[in-house]
């Protein structure tokens, strides 16, 4: 685990160096990232400011508890770049509010989970168990996946996995509740649901350890974090071949892990 997070550190700290020509203005000194609490935060604050400082540059981070006002900040000008949502959020939050944000590099993330505070493992679950889970379209769509890859639903066969809903839920035989909740706000649902589907950066921000999950996701690709920028500052044709040419050497990277 320490070897991952040194080598997850070491990656994401080239990555943004070597994206930041791309990202920002040649001339710019001063530069402001954002990130939700949790891992997402202490990837920049750890492994990103310290090497743009030594660079030269000021870094300025900025904290965000929900998964809307990091884009909106970015979209704004508030924001140089963010990190803390995949690739599938990032295109449907932007297409939707008219956002011209683009995504430079993966990095990592913390997996989604299943938490419980009474049961211990899937055999636990019992009929008409409430499960809360992410209420925002994307991550709705994964949990229901997540819940279909460990048996305790079967969603339709004709529908997008990513755009599932509740209502794409063909077969429940213990006739789980499910409660879509603010991301978030899941970790403080534990105390009355019997279960909760928390993404990775916000069950590690509440003080919960992903080893206490009931079960953890085996995360697909398209869920892998992403830094985003405005598209208008990702310019450049020979900084986006260093940038494709990052994601290539991460990838190799990950593989290795």
């Amino acid at each position: 685990m320490k070897l991952f997070r040194t080598l997850v550190l070491a990656t994401l700290a080239v990555g943004i160096v070597a994206t930041q020509a791309t990202a920002f203005a040649q001339d710019k000194k001063t530069v402001t990232l954002g990130a939700t609490a949790g891992p997402n935060f202490d990837q920049l604050k750890l492994g990103i400011q310290p090497v743009l400082e030594r660079k030269g540059y000021s870094v300025k981070l900025v904290e965000f508890n929900d998964y809307v006002q990091p884009n909106i900040a970015l979209a704004q000008g508030s924001l140089d770049a963010n990190l803390f949502q995949h690739v599938i959020y990032l295109r449907k939050f932007a297409a939707d509010k008219g956002l011209d944000l683009v995504d430079v590099i993966k990095a990592p993330i913390a997996p989604l989970g299943l938490y419980s505070k009474s049961r211990k493992s899937l055999a636990d679950i019992r009929d008409g168990d409430r499960i809360t889970l992410p209420n925002d379209p994307s991550n709705l769509a994964r949990a229901l996946v997540f819940l279909e890859q460990n048996g305790l639903i079967k969603v339709k066969a004709d529908v997008d996995p990513l755009r599932i809903t509740e209502k794409d839920v063909a077969e429940n035989p213990r006739k789980l509740k499910f409660i879509p909740i603010e991301a978030a706000q899941l970790p403080r649902t534990l105390d009355d649901a019997a279960f909760a589907i928390i993404n990775g950066n916000f069950a590690i921000a509440s003080g919960l350890k992903l080893t206490e999950a009931v079960v953890l996701e085996k995360t697909p690709d398209h869920y892998l974090n992403v830094v985003a920028v405005r598209t208008a500052d990702n310019v450049g044709s020979a900084m986006r071949l260093a940038v494709d040419e990052l994601i290539e050497g991460y990838e190799r990277i990950r593989r290795a892990l």
